[in-house]
């Protein structure tokens, strides 16, 4: 059945790669992908890929840049060997935050990727936890978008937390957070924020909704600096709240946010390894990787038969 089928892998995450590989079955296939002295970078397929449906499994996570240019040449080269289709697992899109244009002069880089993507020759993206629904409408070609909420849900379920409430760190993010809130049977709140004047810098006012006497659990996509999930757990912690979970679907954890995250309230951190862990965030007590190998898996599997995905969102 996946005779056609081939796997390939950059940098970016090859664990991850992996994982994925030995959930569907198919091995990884054999490139050379390596920088020149002059950092120019380098790609060569060392099996034949003709006619076959060919995944490239890489996040654009940093280094950022460097990572996406390996994509684009591993697209240009797997086109030139005729590739029959050319499908793009990026479980972490770069740029997806640039997604408007919400200042003068300024560019939508989110778009400009799509592009990228697109002219270069990719036939398929499959995204995970886009930051922006409308990512996918910056595409002419077919956006799997996935999400992570079942796997959250499972394993919160799991926990048997004690009266959760779901916590949006923001308005922008309530519909994610509503939805995990539904998988768990459980009330939302919602943080309300305010930019200061003349200053890029945010401030948190109040939450909005009921968290007394409740297990909080601050969910958002994407987790950098951690600077505004850190101020939540703040005022959660004079609002008698039990215990404060956090839970991530991107970790990108920038700057000292593993120290931050570590010296905050913040019980636990729970993120997905669509971004590899640094060795100072695998070794934090406090934050708890979970896999989206086995959902990729299936949905390689899936896109491949040409069956529906709608199975990976129950």
């Amino acid at each position: 059945m996946y005779s056609k089928l081939k796997l390939i892998s950059g940098h970016a995450n090859k664990p991850l790669a992996e994982e994925v590989a030995n959930y569907v079955g198919v091995p990884l296939s054999d490139i050379d992908l390596f920088k020149f002295s002059n950092d120019e970078s380098f790609v060569k397929i060392n099996e034949s890929v003709r006619g076959t449906d060919v995944f490239i499994i890489q996040p654009t996570c940093r280094p950022v840049n460097d990572n996406l240019i390996d994509l684009l040449i591993m697209i240009d080269a797997l086109k030139r060997a005729s590739a029959q289709r050319i499908n793009c697992v990026i479980p972490y899109y770069a740029y997806a935050r640039s997604d408007k244009k919400d200042q003068p002069r300024v560019p939508i880089t989110a778009k400009l990727v799509a592009d990228l993507l697109t002219v270069t020759g990719a036939n398929r993206v499959v995204a995970v936890d886009l930051h922006a629904e409308q990512i996918q409408g910056f595409f002419s070609i077919p956006v799997d978008h996935l999400y992570t909420i079942p796997i959250f849900a499972r394993y919160f379920n799991e926990m048997n937390l004690d009266n959760p409430v779901v916590i949006s760190p923001d308005s922008g993010g309530a519909n994610r957070a509503r939805a995990l809130a539904k998988r768990l049977n459980c009330g939302l709140a919602i943080g309300d924020k305010r930019r200061q004047a003349n200053d890029d810098k945010t401030e948190l006012l109040n939450i909005i909704g009921d968290v007394e006497d409740k297990t909080a659990i601050l969910y958002d996509d994407i987790i950098d600096t951690g600077s505004s999930l850190i101020k939540i757990a703040n005022v959660l912690s004079t609002k008698n709240v039990k215990n404060i979970y956090a839970a991530c679907t991107h970790g990108v954890l920038s700057c000292s946010a593993v120290q931050n995250i570590n010296n905050s309230n913040i019980e636990k951190l729970f993120i997905t390894n669509t971004i590899p862990l640094s060795e100072e965030a695998a070794a934090c007590p406090k934050i708890i990787q979970l896999s989206i190998a086995e959902m990729l898996a299936m949905a390689i599997k899936k896109i491949h038969t040409e069956e529906s995905l709608s199975v990976l969102f129950t």
